[in-house]
């Protein structure tokens, strides 16, 4: 019997494997908006979860922190290890489903960009949380999803999607620091829309 969720997320992780084979076959290396706003607040010991092609991942490891990186996406992992090992970068990529990843150990530095929106409810919470406790007291968490008013919908498989609310990503780092907390609109394909979230918090520590 097919399994639905499971064949949603693979929908989605072909979606972006194609789309970052198409990125590197272009050069395209740039920071995006939310990249560029999360990699001051980066130090020691980084966990890029969901690191696409991986462009914050090595220009997090060349200002000399560690980085583990984590995708589903093959062609992502693989341009990483390869950039990694030619530059010579404290940099270790890993190929991962990330729905069901069981993060071991704490970071200095937790970032999870665009990526929690392509699971369900259940599990887009379930690995938040988990991100936030593998955050070292005093270190910071980044975390950018799409929101409630978001109409671009074609990157996700089927019905298994989560938009966050507006404010559910402060509610949820409440007692933490909040550094950063930004909302950016962008207009996608066939007259719909793109709404994301992003926060930057400290844990008390």
């Amino acid at each position: 019997m097919n399994d639905p969720v499971k064949e949603a997320v693979n929908t989605s992780v072909d979606f972006f494997d194609r789309q970052f084979a198409v990125q590197l076959s272009q050069g395209q290396a740039r920071l995006n908006p939310f990249e560029s706003l999360t990699l001051p607040y980066l130090k020691g010991e980084v966990l890029d979860f969901g690191c696409g092609l991986g462009n914050l991942s090595v220009a997090a490891a060349e200002r000399a922190c560690r980085v583990l990186a984590l995708d589903a996406a093959p062609a992502a992992i693989f341009h990483l290890q390869k950039l990694g090992a030619e530059r010579g970068l404290p940099l270790t990529a890993v190929q991962a489903d990330l729905r069901h990843y069981r993060i071991e150990g704490s970071y200095d530095s937790v970032v999870c960009i665009g990526l929690l929106m392509f699971f369900d409810r259940h599990t887009a919470v379930a690995q938040l949380a988990q991100l936030m406790s593998s955050t070292r007291p005093g270190g910071i968490a980044a975390i950018n999803v799409l929101i409630e008013g978001t109409t671009y919908l074609d990157m996700f498989g089927a019905d298994r999607y989560y938009l966050f609310q507006r404010d559910e990503l402060r509610h949820a780092f409440a007692g933490w620091e909040i550094l950063v907390e930004s909302f950016h609109d962008s207009a996608a394909p066939h007259a719909t829309a793109k709404r994301f979230a992003t926060v930057i918090a400290r844990r008390p520590g």
